[in-house]
């Protein structure tokens, strides 16, 4: 008998250890794999200046791309400018391959066009979850039309012109046909896989002491990656993963076997900063006072 409860107490060991680890995979499942390199900066500022004159130009800097690409922060504090508009805004109604997967609750929905690409891929791939409720009830805003929405609905209910990210054509609203977006499915798939595809939840339940604006979980904004993963793995908003990148200066991180590179730069007049001959790259400002350069390898 002895022995017999010896085994039992074994097999029940080994189940309930093989029950952890099931759960404790499956939790994890939806957070990006981002390693953070370490960044010696002696020794990479000395690398930099080999790869400067071996495999690298020197590119220079204007003060107009502190206000233009992906990062931009617009909050109260820092509003959006003429020159941070999308240049690819399009009406969504006169491109259906843009739709497909999900309804459109206006007849004048604008967005960028690349980002409506990604959008209709993250929706598709939604849709292979069984999710097929999703509907955009807004997009890019002009001045114009945040003035007018301003004074419609007053100051608690919509933000002035210029202080949305509305007004950007970086940021949509998503939600579903069927229920509220915070007890939708669509609303949950979104938080959990939106970063896969360089979208982030801007104004999420936990962070309104920093954003400054409730919770939307409808509210979505492009970022690209690598930013939107590292943001995720970390719990960043955007406010904190700049503040982030201005401390580090310099992040190199891999994401799902991919390296990325990503350096803060403070402007200054006359800026010149060294880019790779051979790499892809993306330069965005952050609407403040510097520019991120995102180096893909």
């Amino acid at each position: 008998m002895k022995k017999w409860g010896f085994l039992l107490l074994l097999l029940l060991c080994l189940f309930l250890t093989f029950i952890y680890k099931e759960s404790f995979f499956e939790s994890k499942a939806d957070i990006p794999n981002v390693e953070v390199q370490k960044y010696d900066q002696h020794e990479n500022d000395k690398a930099e200046d080999r790869r400067a004159s071996e495999n690298s130009q020197q590119t220079d800097i204007t003060e107009e791309q502190i206000y233009q690409g992906n990062l931009l922060l617009v909050n109260n504090e820092h509003p959006a400018h003429q020159e941070s508009i999308k240049s690819d805004v399009v009406n969504l109604s006169m491109y259906n391959e843009l739709t497909q997967g999900y309804v459109l609750l206006g007849s004048e929905d604008y967005m960028s066009k690349d980002i409506a690409h990604t959008f209709s891929e993250m929706v598709a791939d939604a849709g292979k979850d069984g999710l097929h409720n999703f509907a955009i009830t807004s997009g890019f805003r002009s001045f114009e039309e945040q003035n007018i929405l301003y004074e419609q609905m007053g100051s608690n209910r919509a933000l002035p012109p210029g202080y949305s990210e509305h007004n950007l054509g970086l940021s949509l609203d998503v939600g579903s046909t069927q229920m509220k977006m915070e007890d939708a499915p669509e609303g949950k798939w979104i938080e959990k896989n939106a970063w896969k595809y360089g979208f982030i939840l801007r104004y999420p339940e936990d962070k309104t002491d920093i954003t400054g604006i409730q919770y939307e979980p409808w509210h979505i904004r492009y970022v690209g990656l690598p930013h939107s993963a590292i943001m995720k793995e970390k719990g960043f908003v955007l406010e904190e993963y700049l503040d982030y990148l201005k401390e580090k200066k310099k992040v190199s991180v891999k994401i799902e076997g991919k390296k990325y590179t990503v350096s803060y730069y403070p402007f200054s007049e006359n800026m010149t900063i060294n880019l790779p001959k051979n790499h892809e790259y993306e330069i965005s400002g952050d609407n403040m006072d510097g520019v991120i350069v995102t180096i893909y390898e």
